[in-house]
């Protein structure tokens, strides 16, 4: 008996050492091939889990000489791993998600940090998160979610939003879709209604704050947003989708890509629709969107053909009213209306809207990569992008008031289009509590502008139109001269020509419009022809016949930049780069009207560049600190370079100087990650010209533009942002921002009027000292917040909501409006925003149901104000705010709902 009892225990010793075992690998990202660190490896069915070391190696213990291991890492898909033996699985590639950024990315020059490496404070938004969070929103907001971005609406116009990446605009961040520029070549803005479908085939959203670690010459004194937009290389496959929402908004959008086929070509396209209104009163629009993008790829060449636009018109709400008229023209008079809209009316029982924008542009690229051999590519992106549109609004007088007179208003605070209407086309009106009556000019009712106020009849509705001709190239040389050292080399070639004019949209009941400013005219003409504001397809028409008005003028930039940039290995663990660029910026102006004959300027030419360089240590797998700093020397806008609206070059022309800085600090594991920034811009020079009024409210006051010189800024803060990913279901997101924006020193102001001659008196030109120094800058909230959660009930069923705090907020006033209180501070806010997503399987294939609610707890906030007047004793007052303040109050509580059928 004792000795089968030994048989037995020696049985199932054996048995039991056998089971025992290790199983031993490296987890890799599936795409790029480099380790993933920190990575969870788990034996399925149990607790039994690893994280992989700096190297991506594991060693995990096993019971059993059979099992299934799951692989997971935080931005990539999960994997099974299923093991007949104890022993080396070897590689395991994860795949990142479909919509993660490496995966997607189009052919061409592309500047995409990569993290743990490039030593720059980043945000990546995927392709899941906009097509399920951002719904009737417009693109910049999706952004609000990370640190030190503050994106608003303005007046709530369609594509009307703007952005600010730490307190800096996007005349001064730079835009690019897949690698190459869109900010303006003149002023430096980007607007977003030309992108109003970018959301429907952009792949990722990478946001570089700082000065980044773009190689090109742009204007990155805030931050670089990189869109990333699908490829012709995805997926076989395609999908149908619509969106409903508040106001009658409807979205439809049809997509489809063959995939890579074996021939080595691929194609991909999406068409969309969208029309409706936005949330504040007399915001009608409609707009379209198509995407096209043909590749062929082979073992040494990656070619990519794109053409995109986004034709469409929409209804604006440009001028902010004042709080007062908000509670004026409210249900109740207590509380605001913040959908008022006084910039609109109705004529014929439509809206009627005289700030009506209307714009296409189309851009074409093709972007080429070469690779020359193992360890050389020659990477390039040539494009082309034709705009064409403009924005309406009024000109003239009727009865010697403007539009926006209250003597040319409705009960409710609209404009009456009706009655002037008929005013102008000689019937009789009340106005003012009178009746008038117009005179006719040799039998007709002739219309004429603002230049002579005392001549000045008739309303008219013109377009002020600014087209464009832009051209471009970009070539970037890359060699890996070994495993440690790689350097890039390359140019950015752009030529841009600009036209700006008026032309008369509607002259509303008016029979003629007489054009009086252009001093080549003899005599003054008549001019009959009207010209539509809708959505402008064909940009190849031809322009020089158009009748115009006001002014007229163009803008040429020439633009030549070399860039080069040096990576280098120090350890596997130590990366650092170092970055140059020098460009040459040529600015010519060319007046048609108010220079005889017709003049054009030579170029004048302005060097700039900068240089940066940036340095990361992986401290271990989990931990990475690293440090940036960078100088530009930037050139000056458009604008600056030409002043007072004339031929007239600057005499104080002088470059921005910007110096930049920055440490972070990063932790990732399997599923716990945060970052930690602190920066410090500083920029100087700077050149700005503002509407004044000069001896405000004396009998010398003269209205005309201050030119300021020399205005300096500061930009400090601190940036946290972090993920817990606390189970395969349940998963919490934060930021929080914190930033010190100010002006330094006072500035110089000289005055000029309206005629754009200096203000003199006493034989001296009129100056005034501005007194910045220290004031806050306004225009962006320098305390921002957010925590949002994602809980996936189950496999079809998932819920989010996120809640978003915003403080610091200061008024977004002209340096001219500055008196010794400073800056006027508004009321900080936070908003709620939820939605719930729903999978299930529909004709074999998946069909997902969405639905977004923001601001769930209908907040009334004010996003920003274009005045900053304080509130003295006895002043009405709204929340603290003087109501004598023109704001724009944020959108209330919206909704949508989509549809979406992938196949």
């Amino acid at each position: 008996m004792k000795k089968m009892y030994f048989v037995l225990a020696a049985f199932l010793f054996t048995a039991f050492a056998f089971a025992q075992g290790t199983i031993t690998g490296t987890v890799i990202d599936g795409d790029l091939g480099d380790p993933l660190p920190g990575a969870t490896v788990m034996v399925q069915g149990t607790s039994n889990g690893v994280a992989t070391d700096f190297d991506g190696k594991f060693s995990i213990e096993v019971t059993s000489n059979n099992g299934t291991l799951i692989v997971s890492y935080i931005g990539f898909v999960s994997k099974k791993i299923a093991f007949a033996k104890t022993g080396s699985v070897g590689a395991i590639g994860l795949e990142p998600n479909a919509e993660e950024l490496e995966g997607v990315i189009v052919s061409g020059v592309q500047d995409i940090a990569r993290d743990r490496k490039t030593p720059v404070a980043v945000s990546t938004i995927k392709a899941a998160d906009i097509q399920e969070k951002l719904g009737s929103q417009e693109l910049p907001e999706i952004l609000n979610t990370t640190p030190s971005i503050y994106a608003t609406k303005t007046g709530g116009g369609f594509g009307d939003a703007r952005i600010n990446i730490r307190g800096f605009d996007t005349n001064n961040s730079a835009v690019m879709i897949n690698g190459v520029p869109v900010n303006d070549m003149e002023n430096g803005q980007v607007y977003w209604s030309n992108w109003a479908g970018l959301s429907d085939v952009t792949s990722a959203i990478q946001v570089q704050r700082g000065l980044g670690s773009s190689k090109l010459a742009v204007s990155s004194v805030g931050g670089t947003i990189n869109v990333v937009t699908k490829s012709s290389k995805n997926e076989e496959g395609g999908s149908f989708g619509a969106t409903v929402g508040n106001d009658n908004y409807l979205k439809t959008i049809a997509s489809y890509s063959t995939g890579l086929l074996e021939s080595g070509f691929s194609t991909s396209l999406l068409l969309s629709r969208t029309a409706g209104s936005m949330y504040a009163d007399g915001t009608e629009f409609e707009g379209a969107n198509y995407f096209l993008s043909m590749g062929y790829t082979n073992v040494d060449h990656s070619l990519e053909f794109t053409v995109t636009g986004a034709p469409q018109w929409h209804h604006q709400r440009s001028f902010a009213p004042s709080i007062s008229d908000y509670i004026k023209y409210s249900d109740n008079g207590v509380d605001p209306d913040r959908r008022y809209n006084s910039d609109y009316g109705f004529l014929d029982g439509k809206e009627y809207n005289f700030r009506r924008n209307f714009y296409h542009k189309p851009v074409v690229s093709l972007n080429w990569e070469w690779k020359i051999s193992n360890k050389t590519t020659l990477e390039t992106s040539t494009y082309a992008s034709f705009g064409r549109g403009g924005g309406t609004g009024e000109i003239g007088r009727s009865a010697g008031a403007r539009q926006f007179d209250g003597r040319w208003k409705t009960e409710d605070g609209l404009v009456d289009v009706e009655r002037i209407r008929a005013y102008n086309s000689g019937q009789p009106v009340l106005f003012n509590g009178s009746i008038v009556q117009r005179e006719t000019t040799n039998g007709i009712y002739v219309n004429q502008g603002n230049g002579d106020r005392s001549a000045a009849n008739g309303i008219s509705r013109r377009a002020s139109v600014n087209s464009h001709n832009w051209y471009g190239i970009l070539a970037n040389f890359n060699n890996q001269i070994n495993e440690d050292l790689v350097i890039d080399f390359g140019v950015d070639l752009r030529k841009y020509k600009g036209f700006h004019y008026r032309r008369v949209n509607d002259r509303l009941g008016g029979d003629a419009y007489l054009q009086t400013d252009n001093a080549n005219n003899d005599p003054d003409p008549l001019y009959f022809k009207k010209y539509n504001a809708n959505q402008p397809w064909w940009v190849f028409g031809n322009i020089d016949d158009e009748e115009k008005i006001d002014y007229y003028n163009t803008g040429y930039v020439n633009w030549l930049g070399v860039f080069g940039q040096v990576e280098y290995n120090f350890n596997p663990d130590v990366t650092g780069f170092i970055q140059g660029s020098l460009s040459n910026q040529g600015f010519a102006r060319e007046e048609f009207f108010n220079e005889t004959p017709p003049a054009k300027t030579d170029f004048e030419n302005i060097l700039g560049g900068n240089i940066k360089g940036g340095i990361n240590w992986n401290i271990d797998a989990k931990n990475n600190i690293f440090a940036n700093a960078g100088y530009y020397s930037k050139q000056p806008l458009f604008d600056a370079v030409y002043i007072n609206f004339g031929n007239n070059l600057n005499p104080n022309l002088t470059n921005e100087k910007i110096i930049g800085s920055e440490i972070g600090y990063g932790y990732r594991s399997s599923r716990f990650r945060a970052n930690v920034n602190l920066y410090r811009t500083s920029w100087k020079d700077r050149f700005e010209s503002v509407s004044a009024t000069f001896n405000a409210n004396t009998p010398e006051e003269v209205r005309g533009n201050a030119n300021l010189l020399g205005i300096t800024q500061v930009h400090m803060g601190a940036e946290v942002d972090a993920r817990w990913q606390a189970s395969e279901i349940f998963a919490l997101t934060g930021m929080v921002s914190i930033g010190n924006w100010e002006y330094k020193d006072d500035v110089n102001a000289t005055f000029f009027d309206a005629n754009q001659n200096p203000i003199v008196i006493d034989g001296q030109e009129q100056q005034e000292i501005l007194p910045l120094d220290g004031v806050k800058v306004g225009d962006a909230a320098q305390f921002t917040a957010f925590i949002g959660a994602d809980l996936k009930i189950c496999e079809s069923l998932s819920v989010d909501a996120g809640y978003r705090f915003a403080d610091n907020l200061y008024a977004a006033f002209d340096a001219t409006d500055v008196t010794e209180d400073g800056a006027l501070k508004l009321p900080s806010f936070g908003l709620l925003d939820a939605g719930l997503s729903f999978n299930m399987p529909f004709a074999g294939k998946k069909m997902t149901l969405r639905l977004n609610m923001n601001n769930v707890l209908d907040e009334t906030y004010i996003a920003e104000s274009d005045t900053n007047i304080f509130a003295e004793q006895g002043d009405p007052t709204f929340d603290g705010i003087n109501t004598s303040n023109r704001v724009f109050f944020g959108f209330g509580r919206t909704w949508n709902a989509s549809v979406r059928f992938n196949f």
